[in-house]
């Protein structure tokens, strides 16, 4: 598996155990990810590096 589908899989495990968005975005800079929103969807960034890592499927724009 590479690493873009262990960063989606990951990401979307702990969207399923947090309560609220809020939670979820929170959970993810303990990994050093964030998300952002953008025109072609939803995107998993790095926080050290500040730069995109993937899109999350399922989650258009």
């Amino acid at each position: 598996m590479d690493n873009t589908m262990e960063i989606q899989k990951i990401v979307m495990r702990e969207r399923q155990m947090a309560v609220s968005e809020r939670e979820w975005r929170h959970r993810l800079r303990g990994y050093g990810y964030a998300i952002r929103d953008t025109d072609e969807g939803r995107v998993v960034t790095s926080l050290l590096h500040d730069r995109q890592i993937c899109t999350l499927p399922g989650f258009a724009a």
